[in-house]
């Protein structure tokens, strides 16, 4: 009778190592991720967009500065 519920503690302890380290892999995949998608540069049109959403340049600014740039 003991023998069986050892068995099951030991299946039940490789199943929370696999878990256990599944996790710990989860975590160190999402950080480096996360470091990689902070280094993506914005393009002139981005900042040209963002300037016209603050209202430092005009619409027509905007327009020429936009047709220069293609």
């Amino acid at each position: 009778m003991f023998e069986f519920m050892n068995m099951n503690m030991t299946m039940f302890h490789g199943f929370a190592m696999i878990l256990f380290w599944g996790v710990i892999i989860f975590i160190i995949i999402s950080i480096f991720s996360s470091r990689t998608d902070c280094k993506k540069e914005e393009t002139a049109l981005d900042i040209l967009k963002k300037r016209l959403a603050k209202g430092e340049i005009s619409k027509e600014e905007y327009e020429s500065l936009k047709d220069s740039l293609s």
